[in-house]
């Protein structure tokens, strides 16, 4: 046989055994969903047998999120305030330090990260469109955000843009920013950010979204809890808690769960399974 024969052979049972390889993951990621979509509907059927109703159309499932270190970094305040308000001159008030342009406006951030924004009229107005302005402050503040909505108009002459803040992707639920324009000029920037994000050195990965619902159907039915009333979920998400633990704003980032209700949205932790009502 000559040897353009033997390669076109190799080249041919290279092609074979991939093929066979890239139907098998084919085949298991179809039986994953099938095992998932399952799985859902059992969680559905044991819901509705505890009075509670849910769209299994809204279910977002977990991924690899694991429990994250924070800690508070001036820099990263600083960035912020200058984004805004361009150069600024630091005042250190023990945990509360304020920037300030005499200028444009002033800032003060607190340890647990919130931070407040006000500027002068006129400074930054949304003549290029209000969700683009947002946009560009966003980038040059170097924040991650998960998605953003506008409510209000121009002719009423209040817009406010909330921002969900975000790490890699995933949704941190209690971070969020307000942007608020009056006569199309900004005027306050107010919200909670993190920085310095790690792995902490213990915590395991999200649980499956079954063992969340369970454990939201324990929280609603204890007798304790007499506030949660919810009788239909509309969505479930995997995300982001902040919490923070320390002095200085060290923190963490807990995995959890936005549990959407028609009483309202949840936050249940996914290790400790603590539950707050968040509106």
């Amino acid at each position: 046989m000559s040897s353009s024969r033997i390669k076109s052979a190799v080249i041919a049972t290279l092609i074979l055994i991939n093929a066979l390889f890239l139907t098998f993951i084919i085949i298991d990621a179809v039986a994953d969903l099938r095992n998932e979509s399952d799985a859902i509907e059992n969680i559905c059927a044991v819901l509705r047998k505890g009075g509670i109703e849910m769209d299994p159309d809204g279910v977002i499932t977990g991924g690899a999120i694991r429990a994250m270190r924070t800690s508070r970094v001036l820099e990263a305040e600083e960035v912020i305030a200058n984004a805004v308000l361009g150069p600024t001159v630091k005042t250190d008030q023990g945990v509360i330090y304020r920037y300030e342009n005499t200028g444009r406006g002033s800032a003060e951030f607190a340890s647990a990260g919130d931070f407040d924004i006000r500027l002068n009229e006129g400074v930054i107005t949304n003549a290029s469109g209000t969700l683009r302005t947002v946009e560009g402050l966003l980038a040059d503040m170097r924040l991650e955000f998960a998605e953003m909505a506008l409510t209000g108009d121009k002719e009423s002459g209040t817009e406010t843009v909330m921002v969900s803040g975000a790490h890699r992707g995933t949704r941190i639920f209690n971070c969020p920013i307000e942007f608020v324009f009056y006569g199309g000029s900004l005027q306050t920037v107010k919200g909670r950010f993190v920085a310095v994000i790690e792995p902490a050195e213990e915590g395991a990965e999200i649980s499956q979204v079954n063992t969340a619902l369970l454990g939201f159907l324990a929280e609603v039915r204890r007798e304790e809890r007499g506030d949660v009333v919810a009788t239909r979920i509309n969505s479930i998400e995997p995300g982001y808690r902040h919490r923070v633990v320390g002095s200085f704003g060290e923190g963490v980032l807990a995995p959890s769960w936005l549990i959407s209700t028609d009483a309202g949205n949840y936050i249940i932790d996914d290790a400790t399974w603590e539950i707050w009502l968040v509106s």
